[in-house]
């Protein structure tokens, strides 16, 4: 008896076990892309999901290899967003209103009672009312309705004062109609800015500052006077930016590290670390990436459109979520901003538009940039609630649930007593 030289099991001889292979392998495929939608979807709809998994994977596949992962799917993201979004127009996300008024509206975050508006000598010393000036879109092929125009946004527990924090929005992308570039412009002769270091990060690797105290909280006496407060800076293991307070240094600063900074006599400094004049005299600093803006002009590596440096473990060019912190010329406006969709180079031109001269970059992601204000809820405790639709904030965060990440915040500064200095 002779047997075949090449036997084929009788299950693999007819079609079936084919077509069954071809079903299985199709069901994977089908799968695999269900859920690598559904995960990316899930992460930027959980804010702490994305972090999570981040942090997980790079203890299982290294650093450098999520950084790919992170860059291809904000690279496919916009990649699809261009095909998708491409007769897109571009949104506004409030009205404008067609005249000043001489009081503003109560907010809509306002959710319970209002603290009685106190008497005028109680809200600020006497000075001209906060108006700063608007200018218009960046692009006026590429606006929507109010486009750098100022809009006043009333503390909501005092609105009957005048409003010390104005908003406006920018598109300042010629490629990408949906990003934007939200600006919150706040009057520095009226309010103060103050920072919080986070529970676990940025991380120390300096033996005396691992016993310092983490506050991750906003003091309680500054509770009454709160305005708003937003997102710090990068984590330490993305770049090892500088971080100090008081005599404290929790991170060595970076001599090109651009240096957000408050010194003893309430002024408040970005620059570079080499080029900052008496050190010493500073409340606290925090760094962040080169300066994007210095004396109004922009970095030289964000004339590359292959800069990098902007992202920390993400390139500079990628698409993605930013907040960035600026300064006018007079030192006397602070522009906060956070945006979407948008580049570290666009982010400076559009803050360059705003008027800002100096341009220090914060944190980045979905999760992170955020601008909160804190309205009082149906029990009159004071809440959280993010200024601009999108960004996802706790009705704790920064009040009562402890920020693992460090913050700023913003508070009213005391009247001026007369005859005071």
């Amino acid at each position: 008896m002779t047997l075949p030289s090449n036997p084929t099991p009788p299950d693999l001889q007819g079609s079936p076990w084919r077509r069954r292979i071809k079903r299985v392998c199709l069901g994977l495929g089908l799968g695999t892309i269900v859920l690598t939608i559904g995960l990316w979807i899930a992460v930027h709809r959980v804010s702490w999901l994305g972090p999570w998994l981040a942090e997980a994977l790079r203890s299982v596949i290294g650093a450098e290899a999520v950084t790919w992962i992170q860059e291809t799917a904000y690279g496919l993201d916009d990649r699809w967003n261009r095909f998708w979004r491409e007769n897109d127009e571009p949104k506004s996300h409030w009205q404008v209103p067609s005249a000043p008024r001489s009081t503003p509206p109560a907010p809509d975050l306002t959710e319970g009672p209002s603290a009685p508006a106190p008497s005028a000598s109680a809200v600020a010393p006497e000075l001209p009312p906060f108006s700063p000036q608007s200018v218009g879109p960046l692009y006026k092929w590429l606006a929507a309705e109010g486009d750098g125009q100022w809009v006043g946004v009333p503390d909501p527990v005092r609105p009957a004062a005048p409003p010390v924090q104005f908003k406006t929005l920018i598109h300042p992308d010629k490629r990408r109609v949906w990003a934007e570039i939200f600006v919150v412009a706040v009057d520095l002769r009226q309010v103060e800015l103050h920072f919080i270091e986070g529970a676990v990060e940025p991380k120390t690797h300096v033996a005396e500052a691992r016993s310092y105290p983490r506050r991750s909280l906003i003091p309680t006496e500054h509770h009454d006077v709160l305005l708003a407060a937003f997102n710090g800076g990068f984590r330490a293991v993305h770049g090892r930016w500088g971080l100090g307070i008081g005599d404290v240094t929790l991170i060595a600063p970076r001599k090109f590290g651009c240096t957000i900074g408050r010194r003893r006599d309430g002024a408040l400094v970005i620059d570079h670390w080499e080029d900052l004049s008496n050190t010493d005299q500073l409340l606290w600093w925090r760094q962040g990436p080169p300066c994007m803006l210095r004396g109004g002009k922009r970095h030289g590596g964000l004339w590359d459109p292959d800069a990098r440096g902007w992202g920390a473990a993400i390139g500079g060019d990628t698409v993605i979520r930013r907040s960035a912190l600026g300064l006018n010329a007079a030192r006397d406006v602070l522009y906060v901003a956070v945006s979407n969709f948008t580049t570290a180079q666009v982010l400076a031109d559009g803050l360059s538009h705003i008027g800002a001269e100096d341009v220090v970059q914060l944190d980045v992601n979905w999760s992170y940039p955020k601008f909160i204000l804190f309205p009082r809820g149906p029990s009159g405790q004071r809440v959280a609630k993010s200024l601009f639709k999108g960004f996802d904030v706790g009705e704790g965060d920064y009040l009562r649930d402890s920020a693992p990440r460090d913050f700023f915040y913003l508070i009213r500064k005391a009247p001026t007593p007369p005859g005071g200095d």
